[in-house]
C-alpha cells in the first residue's frame, strides 16, 4: 500500500488475505462496515481524510465488510457497525464501536505510541 501526494487507496481486506496484511505492516487500522449502516457511510470521508494525513503515514488502513468477514468479525467479537479494531505488530492492540472522528482519531494515536 503506498502513500503518494493526495491519492490514498484504502484496502479492501477479506478474511484470507488479512493475517498478511497484519503480518506485512507494523500498524493497521481496520473499519469493520456495513452497506446497511448510515453512520459508516457518514465516517467514510473522515477516515479517507485521516487516511492521507502525515501523522498516520506508518498506518495502513483497511475497511471489511462485516457480513462477508465472520472470521475477522468473531475474532474482535464485532457487535455492529462502525466498528474499528488496531493491530500493532499483528496483535490486537483496541477495537471497539465507534461514531465519531475524533474516537478513530484516539485509537490512531494510541495505536502509533
Amino acid at each position: 500500500m503506498q502513500k503518494s501526494g493526495n491519492t490514498v487507496t484504502i484496502h479492501n481486506a477479506t478474511d484470507a488475505d488479512l493475517r498478511q496484511l497484519l503480518y506485512k505492516n507494523d500498524y493497521v487500522i481496520v473499519k469493520f462496515t456495513d452497506k446497511e449502516c448510515k453512520v459508516c457511510q457518514e465516517l467514510a470521508p473522515s477516515f479517507e481524510e485521516m487516511s492521507k494525513e502525515a501523522e498516520y503515514k506508518d498506518v495502513l488502513f483497511l475497511r471489511m465488510d462485516a457480513t462477508e468477514n465472520p472470521v475477522s468479525r468473531k475474532e474482535v467479537k464485532l457487535n455492529g457497525t462502525p466498528f474499528i479494531a488496531t493491530y500493532k505488530k499483528a496483535v490486537l492492540l483496541d477495537c471497539g464501536l465507534v461514531s465519531k472522528r475524533d474516537e478513530i482519531s484516539t485509537m490512531l494515536d494510541n495505536l502509533l505510541q
